[in-house]
């Protein structure tokens, strides 16, 4: 009997903790601190940051020297053997091509680890939004859902239009009077 309790609660305890984790996975986290990066790789700041006051950070050469200059740069951060990561490819692919002055680049961490650790990617894939000068717009960690992220990127990209595809427009069609 004592078995079968203790079979029961480790199926419940790895059920919720598979729950979390896919609950967690492709949501969209904005940047909570002034530095997200060690101090060999950030630029020292002579004022203080508030919460929401977020500065670019010196960036790892990798990172910088696939920031568009002007656009919205989704840089994912993948590895050699990483089955998400092609899923991922796939939703951000589809994000920038129908949406202007968003640019998709995908970074190989396998051979670099110093970069997964200078930006704190603890996973594959993991996707972060730049703006031209460096500056960390949103980080999703795990493949982002697509209706989500063009939202989140929406307000820095609202002065070009974000196209939506044929297959993602809902059943409704608005009238015309």
């Amino acid at each position: 009997m004592t078995g079968i309790l203790v079979l029961a609660g480790t199926l419940t305890v790895g059920v919720l903790a598979g729950a979390l984790l896919s609950l967690r996975n492709g949501r969209i986290r904005r940047p909570t601190m002034l530095s997200a990066t060690p101090s060999e790789f950030s630029e020292p700041s002579a004022t203080p940051a508030t919460e929401h006051e977020h500065r670019p950070n010196r960036l790892p050469a990798a990172v910088a020297d696939l920031l568009a200059p002007d656009a919205v740069t989704l840089v994912q951060l993948s590895s050699t053997f990483c089955a998400p990561c092609r899923h991922a490819r796939a939703v951000l692919s589809t994000v920038a091509a129908g949406t202007e002055r968003l640019r998709h680049v995908e970074l190989d961490l396998t051979e670099r680890p110093e970069v997964a650790e200078a930006l704190r990617v603890l996973r594959t894939p993991t996707t972060i939004a730049f703006e031209a000068d460096g500056t960390e717009l949103l980080r999703v960690g795990g493949v982002p859902k697509l209706a989500a992220l063009r939202k989140a990127l929406e307000p820095h990209v609202a002065s070009h239009r974000m196209n939506t595809l044929p297959h993602e427009v809902s059943g409704s069609v608005p009238s015309g009077s």
